[in-house]
């Protein structure tokens, strides 16, 4: 388990699980950090599952979503999957105002998302 000022990330069932552990992910508040390990664990380990639990999280800038977009593709490139999980009503609107809810699987928690996953 990999623990960050505003994230941990864990392994749990051969499927990798990033939470959150701040209420606001924003540029200058740790996420570059974040946006770094996410793509060292895609580019290193090549999970073929990862969960984003969002739970908890109020806000994030439009780079948290740039993040989601850079590791989908690139897990994407290797029949990987990732799901979105524990996300609150208003930031959910801004994956479907953008049309990105189409293209992630959303979880009402990460339980819910590992169990199907693991299908």
């Amino acid at each position: 388990m990999t623990d960050l000022n505003i994230a941990t990330i864990r392994i749990e069932k051969d499927i990798t699980i990033v939470s959150f552990n701040v209420a606001s992910l924003t540029a200058g508040g740790g996420l570059e950090e974040v946006t770094q390990k996410i793509a060292d664990l895609v580019k290193n380990q090549k999970p073929h599952n990862i969960v984003i639990d969002f739970q908890g999280v109020k806000f994030f800038s439009s780079q948290a979503l740039g993040i989601l977009l850079d590791a989908r593709k690139k897990v994407s490139a290797y029949n990987g999957d990732i799901a979105i999980s524990g996300i609150n009503p208003q930031l959910y609107r801004v994956f479907k105002i953008t049309n990105l809810d189409k293209i992630f699987k959303f979880y009402t928690d990460a339980s819910s998302a590992i169990a199907d996953l693991e299908k």
